[in-house]
């Protein structure tokens, strides 16, 4: 009887005020999170109505060959390809690059090959060789070591002395493949307007039908690009660089201080570093550059734990340069350290993990708190929907979608924990598997690699976390007044799918 009264006294008078102020805390949150949602999404209706593309905010004209000096009224540019025993996608990188439509004297491909494969190496200086044959100046440059991975790949990149020639720098990761006429688009945006630094192309993803994975993958990259990449680029002329399938300016980049790798965001850094020095960026929607989406649940564990990890270490690293910074405004520097870098990239992993996948399942032991409807309702359904809308062929698959990404905010929020406490994983770089899938047939013969049984696939987190939802629905169900174990029972068998393995190929 004493124990008892015990845990009544401590439930009303410790633990129900602590979960009341945890849901609190969530609430404003969830402000937070919906009115930047909102207001990237008004500014990208604007651009919509009121057709405000990239060619009518800043000038463009394509290049023309001078009938006096010929090819020299083209600017130089170097083409970069890093890659890391890319076995089954090297050909279609280092191709498509070979194949953009540019003058032959002023265009350097520069494939920088970290590979540790022997035979992966033998076969990407052949296919270099051949694409040499034919004219084109491609150079295959490779370390002695992989120190700063590809930051220290593209900073020993810019060290060759045919580098200095170069006016602008195209860079594209090795599972990516630009259409031919991408530099005659993209450029022009650098020759006339000398105060760009940044010009971002969209990503087409070959493999999106592979699984349902890969449909989710392309349903969250494609809001990225829609909400995030726009309304950056025309409100703030400032937003992250993707990595890949843009174009820099060098004396940009030369002035920012180059590639550094104190971070597994490389690109991010450099962004920020750039928009600093007051340079401006621009994302052009109307430019697609063919990619390939992580269709295994591992390599895309990985990916998502470095893009979740870096940011948030980059925040830690540069948030006092960015406020003591002189050359930009106020009003940039308040957008990129709270919009950019603490909403978009700290708050919203914590928060949808934290919210839907702890607070609202536990939340059925306490009828004594009160989450209001339009937290768990209204919010969460205007921002499903504004996610829906960037891939309208993949509206119907949004429940999963929304349970997918609550498992993926598992992962997420683990990396921006590590990312901002500097934990022992936070330089962690695992190279994000390819499997050509931009290929009908296989230019090369899969390796299959053993597996050894049901044990390997387990995922312990997501089962851990699957099976306690599935606990609290079941209490619901028994005991609640409520609806909500409907969708605790599917977030739990979603958690638990994941935890055997189950998602993508």
């Amino acid at each position: 009887m004493g124990t008892m009264w015990w845990i009544q006294v401590m439930r009303s008078l410790l633990i129900v005020p602590i979960f009341k102020c945890l849901v609190a805390i969530c609430l404003v949150i969830s402000l937070l999170v919906f009115v930047e949602s909102v207001y990237m999404n008004i500014v990208v209706i604007y651009v919509k109505l009121f057709k405000r593309k990239p060619e009518k905010i800043y000038k463009w004209e394509a290049v023309q060959e001078d009938m006096e000096i010929g090819d020299q009224n083209f600017p130089m540019v170097l083409v970069q390809i890093p890659m890391y025993n890319e076995r089954e996608v090297y050909q279609l990188s280092i191709a498509a690059a070979c194949r953009l439509i540019w003058p032959l004297d002023r265009l350097i491909v520069q494939v920088l090959d970290d590979s540790t494969d022997p035979t992966i190496m033998e076969m990407v200086s052949m296919e270099c060789v051949k694409w040499a044959s034919t004219g084109i100046n491609v150079k295959c440059e490779r370390r002695d070591n992989r120190n700063g991975y590809k930051a220290g790949a593209l900073k020993q990149g810019m060290r060759h002395s045919y580098v200095k020639q170069c006016n602008y720098i195209a860079i594209f990761d090795a599972d990516f493949q630009p259409e031919p006429d991408y530099l005659r688009r993209a450029v022009p945006f650098l020759i006339h307007n000398p105060e760009l630094a940044l010009v971002q192309a969209r990503w087409r993803f070959v493999n999106a039908n592979k699984c349902l994975m890969t449909r989710m993958q392309e349903m969250s990259l494609n809001y990225h690009f829609m909400a995030e990449q726009e309304s950056g680029s025309t409100r703030h002329a400032f937003f992250g660089f993707n990595g890949t399938a843009g174009v820099w300016r060098m004396a940009a980049l030369e002035e920012a201080g180059g590639w550094k790798d104190r971070t597994t965001v490389e690109d991010m850094d450099l962004a920020v570093r750039v928009g600093l020095h007051g340079w401006k960026f621009v994302f052009v929607n109307d430019i697609e550059v063919k990619s390939e989406l992580p269709s295994q649940f591992k390599a895309f564990r990985f990916q998502q734990h470095r893009w979740s990890c870096g940011p948030a270490n980059l925040f830690r690293k540069m948030a006092m340069e960015i406020i003591r910074n002189k050359r930009v405004t106020i009003w940039k520097k308040l957008y990129v350290i709270y919009s950019f870098f603490f909403v978009r990239k700290v708050i919203v992993h914590f928060f949808t993990f934290f919210f839907y996948c702890f607070i609202l399942p536990t939340s059925v032991f306490f009828s004594e708190v009160n989450i209001p409807t339009w937290s768990t309702m209204y919010v969460p359904f205007v921002i499903t929907l504004f996610n829906a809308i960037a891939t309208p062929r993949s509206f119907y698959l949004v429940v999963f979608w929304v349970l997918f990404e609550n498992v993926m905010a598992m992962h997420r929020t683990k990396g921006t924990f590590i990312g901002l406490l500097e934990g022992g994983r936070v330089n962690e770089w695992v190279v994000t598997e390819k499997l050509g899938d931009a290929l009908e047939t296989k230019l090369l013969p899969q390796v299959k690699k053993p597996h050894n049984g049901v044990l390997e696939r387990i995922n312990a987190k997501e089962m851990m976390v699957g099976i306690y939802i599935l606990c609290c629905a079941c209490y619901n169900l028994a005991f609640g007044d409520t609806l909500l174990y409907i969708y605790l029972f599917m977030q739990a068998v979603a958690f638990i799918i994941s935890g055997v393995g189950y998602v993508g190929t």
